[in-house]
């Protein structure tokens, strides 16, 4: 799987972070998602498939491979 965020379409719910800790972050300053692993191991997709499906601006897409 490959992630990829669209930061200009965050909100900065901070959903994904809740969904998916080791591969979001959000930015101290105004809170916006950082993508911290753009392929994530095996055992994370769960959690990247729901921050996926949290974001209310829909800025996650997911490549499945």
């Amino acid at each position: 799987m490959r992630v990829e965020l669209d930061e200009p379409k965050c909100v900065a719910s901070g959903q994904c972070v809740v969904a998916a800790p080791e591969v979001f972050d959000q930015r101290d300053d105004d809170g916006v998602a950082i993508l911290l692993d753009e392929e994530p191991a095996a055992g994370l997709h769960d959690g990247v498939r729901e921050a996926a499906a949290v974001c209310p601006a829909a800025a996650i897409r997911l490549v499945e491979r």
